[in-house]
């Protein structure tokens, strides 16, 4: 249960992540200034610096919901007796499929492409990564017996988890209209499936 200043706190969230994506898209990130931005959404730039910290983090705001929840659900999710790609595998997919907001894979849309076509929101994107692997990683080193507390494998496995995630993303991306979760985690599932597949791939001469 969330209280009612829970609830408008994040009414006005989501206001400014809509609002913030409609403007930048049709009328440009760099043209729309912060306080057009407050004031279209009827709150203060200080309201706004309690909920974000950039314009850039707002654009991408979406894509960024569902890796801080797939770092929330990884320090619970219970490693099991499989790999740790089949628990990073599934706890992406588990988290994914808790991003039910109506236009969550809408506005994941269009943050991607802001990101394309402006390098600030870009930075932000590959900074934002940067983070959340390390902070990954913490939590497997913090939450898996390991007997190298600097084992390479775990970086290894978590730069293919991101991998994969962006290239089921790109393809995602690629379909018309605008895709479903469904969709995405259907990629998703398919890059995984490939990635065994890619060690042992022949690199014959052509």
């Amino acid at each position: 249960m969330t209280t009612l200043r829970e609830r408008k706190k994040q009414q006005t969230r989501d206001a400014l992540i809509g609002t913030a994506l409609e403007l930048f898209t049709s009328r440009g990130f760099a043209t729309v200034t912060l306080d057009e931005l407050c004031d279209t959404v009827g709150v203060s730039k200080r309201t706004f610096f309690r909920t974000f910290g950039s314009k850039e983090e707002v654009a991408l705001a979406p894509s960024e919901d569902l890796w801080n929840a797939f770092l929330a659900r990884l320090r619970v999710a219970d490693p099991g007796d499989g790999t740790v790609m089949d628990l990073l595998r599934a706890t992406l997919l588990d988290t994914l499929g808790e991003m039910t907001g109506d236009d969550w894979a809408h506005r994941v849309l269009l943050g991607r492409r802001l990101a394309a076509d402006t390098p600030s929101v870009q930075a932000r994107g590959l900074y934002f990564c940067e983070c959340t692997s390390r902070t990954a990683l913490e939590i497997l080193h913090t939450r898996l017996a390991l007997d190298d507390p600097a084992d390479p494998r775990l970086r290894l496995a978590m730069d293919m988890l991101v991998s994969a995630f962006h290239l089921a993303q790109e393809a995602w991306a690629e379909e018309p209209g605008t895709p479903s979760r469904a969709a995405f985690a259907g990629h998703l599932n398919r890059v995984f499936d490939l990635l065994p597949e890619s060690f042992t791939l022949t690199a014959s001469r052509r």
